[in-house]
């Protein structure tokens, strides 16, 4: 009999492993074009770089970043999969089994104890769990490792309800050009509107998951999307924040209700190193691993 415990485990280790050394192919050839494109020398050298450091992470399989990440996993739990807690469990053996096999550098630090050199908190929180309950007898599972340095530079706002749209744009203009150069451009922006302050923050987070170029199936917020990409780029931010190349890769955004007196804005921009991995497990023990 299968060990469906330990096929979420060793399916969740591989994940970050993929995660930490390989970007999404969409992600490459978009870098790849940036450095095509980019007329500047400056900037052409150091879109160059990032493109001979994605190539050597990937041929040696060695984390692209020093920078591992804070680990967090994006869940989809069928209602027939025969497994619940036990999910979280496995994914937490996974992380403390990566960060000396991949290897993570331990990023996990308390703040009365230190750093628990295992990626993992001591009070249950980190690695962080977007669990959603869904039909069917899958799990579904996407592990997000991200930088510290890109979440310095997240920021949430709650914009005035009578600006709407024009306020939700200012804002990702404002929060975009504070990070500047301190996040490592070319940046993929994610936005979420709507909710409340934890909310927004968790959509916005969720909107880096989708594949560059796939805009939301709303067409209002799909040309917002794309709206917002042409804006951001005209910051001049750069390749490093240098002034040339590209400063933007995407901009993805996800919206929810919000209360009538409230217009909350989050804003989780990522790197270059758009890091991510998923996988479907069935309920017989079977995976299938996610393009990438």
């Amino acid at each position: 009999m299968v060990d469906i415990a330990q096929v979420i485990e060793d399916t969740a280790v591989q994940l970050l492993k993929i995660a930490a050394t390989k970007l999404p192919s969409e992600v490459k050839a978009t870098l790849l074009k940036g450095e095509e494109e980019t007329e500047g020398s400056l900037g052409k050298s150091q879109m160059h770089a990032i493109n001979e450091n994605v190539k050597l992470a990937e041929i040696h399989s060695k984390p692209m970043c020093q920078d591992t990440g804070l680990v967090s996993f994006f869940v989809k739990i069928g209602d027939k999969f025969p497994l619940r807690s036990e999910v979280k469990t496995a994914l937490i053996k996974a992380t403390k089994k990566a960060t000396p096999d991949i290897p993570l550098r331990p990023n996990a630090v308390d703040m009365f104890k230190g750093n628990t050199k295992n990626n993992v908190g001591l009070r249950g929180y980190v690695p962080w769990f977007y669990i959603d309950l869904v039909e069917g007898d899958n799990l579904e599972i996407i592990a997000m490792p991200k930088g510290g340095g890109s979440s310095n530079v997240g920021k949430m706002k709650m914009v005035p309800p009578g600006k709407g749209i024009k306020g939700v744009k200012e804002f990702v203009v404002e929060a975009t050009a504070a990070a500047g150069p301190l996040a490592c451009p070319p940046y993929t922006v994610g936005v979420g509107v709507g909710g409340g302050e934890d909310m927004c923050m968790n959509l916005a987070k969720k909107a880096l998951l989708r594949p560059l170029y796939q805009y939301h199936e709303d067409e209002k917020i799909a040309e917002l999307e794309k709206e917002l990409v042409k804006t951001l780029n005209k910051l001049e931010i750069g390749a490093m924040g240098l002034g040339e190349g590209p400063s933007v890769l995407d901009v993805h955004m996800e919206f929810a209700a919000r209360h009538p007196a409230s217009l909350p804005v989050g804003v989780v921009i990522s790197c270059w190193a758009l890091r991510h991995a998923g996988a479907t497990v069935d309920k017989e023990g079977n995976v299938e691993w996610h393009p990438h």
